[in-house]
C-alpha cells in the first residue's frame, strides 16, 4: 500500500516573497523623489546687504489677478511682461499673495517666471 504525502511544499511561496521583496527594494527609493525641489538661502554677508536690492514684485489677489507695478496684467500676456520686466530686476522676483489666492494661480506665475528666465523667486503673503 502507498503512503500519502502530507507535507506542504513552501518553495514556490518563498520564491514569490523574494520577488516581491526585490520589487519593493527597487520601487521604494523612487517614492522619495517627488515634490518641488527647494533651495535653502545661504547666509548673506553684511556688505551685500548695503546695496539696494532690485527685485520685481508681483501681487496675486484673492480673485487670482496679477499686478505688476500696480497695473493689472492678464494671464495671457503675463509671461511676455515678466520676460520684459525681469531684465531691469537682476535680483529676482517677489510674489506677494493674498491669503485667499489659489495655489494654482501662484504655481502658474512661478512657471511663467521660470520660463521667462527668473533665477530666484521668493513668496510672501500679504
Amino acid at each position: 500500500m502507498k503512503e500519502m504525502f502530507s507535507e506542504i511544499n513552501i518553495t514556490p511561496l518563498t520564491d514569490i516573497f523574494l520577488v516581491l521583496l526585490i520589487i519593493m527594494m527597487v520601487v521604494a527609493p523612487l517614492l522619495d523623489q517627488q515634490g518641488i525641489s527647494l533651495s535653502v538661502p545661504e547666509n548673506v554677508e553684511a556688505e551685500k546687504l548695503e546695496k539696494d536690492p532690485q527685485i520685481l514684485t508681483v501681487q496675486v489677489t484673492k480673485n487670482n489677478k496679477y499686478y505688476i507695478n500696480n497695473e493689472e496684467i492678464s494671464e495671457d500676456i503675463l509671461g511676455t511682461v515678466l520676460a520684459k520686466e525681469i531684465k531691469n530686476y537682476p535680483d529676482g522676483l517677489l510674489i506677494e499673495t493674498d491669503g485667499d489666492a489659489t495655489h494654482g494661480a501662484v504655481v502658474k506665475l512661478m512657471d511663467k517666471a521660470r520660463y521667462a528666465g527668473v533665477k530666484a523667486i521668493s513668496l510672501d503673503q500679504i
